[in-house]
């Protein structure tokens, strides 16, 4: 496995959507977001019958002897809900003082939960369970004027989470399994028939995705397999997710279960300069429209979110050559396999 290769892939997936052009909070597409990958509380999905999703499921085909081992890391983003108001009393706008202007908006943070080693013939004979278990987390952050007085505070709240990964493999013919991986979501839910979407995202994992990596194994392609094993690529049930073979191309070692369809080898620009959190490789366009934004546009965009800051402080300091670079490449060129006319 190329680690730097996988993280970079890994990373797009579970940032995809995070924020979108204009990267302001005040932007109508901004205020519902998060389209992808996510494991709601099972509770909320059921008591709304809604078409969201309360668990995530990966099937894969695993070429291994008794010696082979394999390892599954769960990636996701958890909500943290952010509001601003005085220490004793929240409110729902931002407050005007000498300083910043704060915001209420929904960050992030990353999780990985990791399943330890395993070997592949003892999962067939016995199945495993891994638990997902968030506490509850709030702080609060002054906001102070120019002369050190206070003005409120920025309130940060993340709600429990828990959930199970669930591990099973079947030996389809000597050396070749199907490795069976199932996310759930069992956040308890208080008043859950009043729950906002907003809430349940709180409560859910946020653009999940799975690593799977073999040691001394090889996993199989399921978008072009081999002729021999196309029968059990076919097989296999994948809910909500897409499983890709990543790193460097040749390389099996390594497999990410995706919420966004892929194909085997994903790679990202190598001319783009940062994430953008949109995978359209469009950075040219959403770059140019960047500088185009006014002050009062920038500061928003600035002062909402740290990633969005990195966002416009990156496009502001890029020299014309970068710029250049956006514009378009060559991968390679191929004989057209016949004559030009």
């Amino acid at each position: 496995m190329t680690a730097s290769l996988v993280d970079r892939i890994a990373k797009a997936v579970l940032y995809e959507g995070y924020l979108l052009y204009p990267y302001r909070p005040s932007a109508l597409k901004n205020q519902q977001r998060f389209n992808f990958g996510v494991i709601y509380p099972r509770a909320y999905c059921e008591a709304h019958r809604n078409s969201e999703s309360w668990s995530m499921q990966t099937e894969c085909l695993v070429l291994a002897d008794r010696n082979a081992a394999c390892t599954v890391a769960v990636r996701f983003l958890r909500i943290i809900n952010r509001s601003v108001g005085t220490e004793m009393d929240r409110m729902n706008d931002g407050i005007m003082n000498a300083g910043p202007t704060h915001q209420v908006w929904q960050e992030a943070v990353e999780h990985e939960i990791e399943v330890p080693e395993f070997d592949l013939p003892s999962l067939a004979a016995q199945s495993m369970q891994w638990p997902i278990q968030l506490e509850a987390k709030t702080e609060a952050t002054p906001i102070e004027g120019p002369a050190g007085e206070l003005h409120g505070a920025v309130h940060r709240e993340q709600p429990a989470l828990a959930g199970m990964i669930e591990l099973g493999a079947s030996e389809l013919e000597p050396g070749l399994f199907q490795l069976t991986t199932v996310i759930t979501n069992t956040t308890g839910v208080e008043d859950v028939f009043a729950l906002s979407r907003n809430a349940a995202l709180s409560r859910s994992m946020v653009s999940a995705h799975t690593v799977f990596e073999t040691h001394g194994g090889q996993f199989i392609s399921l978008i072009d397999p081999p002729e021999r094993y196309a029968a059990a690529a076919h097989g296999c049930k994948n809910v909500g997710t897409w499983p890709v073979l990543v790193g460097q191309v040749g390389q099996k070692d390594t497999l990410l279960s995706s919420p966004i369809i892929l194909y085997d080898y994903p790679e990202v620009a190598p001319e783009s300069s940062g994430d953008l959190f949109d995978a359209a490789e469009i950075d040219e366009i959403l770059s140019l429209r960047i500088m185009t934004m006014t002050d009062d546009e920038k500061r928003e965009m600035r002062e909402s979110d740290d990633r969005a800051r990195q966002i416009l402080e990156r496009t502001e300091s890029m020299p014309p050559e970068q710029f250049m670079k956006l514009h378009g490449a060559i991968r390679g060129l191929r004989p057209s396999g016949g004559e030009l006319r």
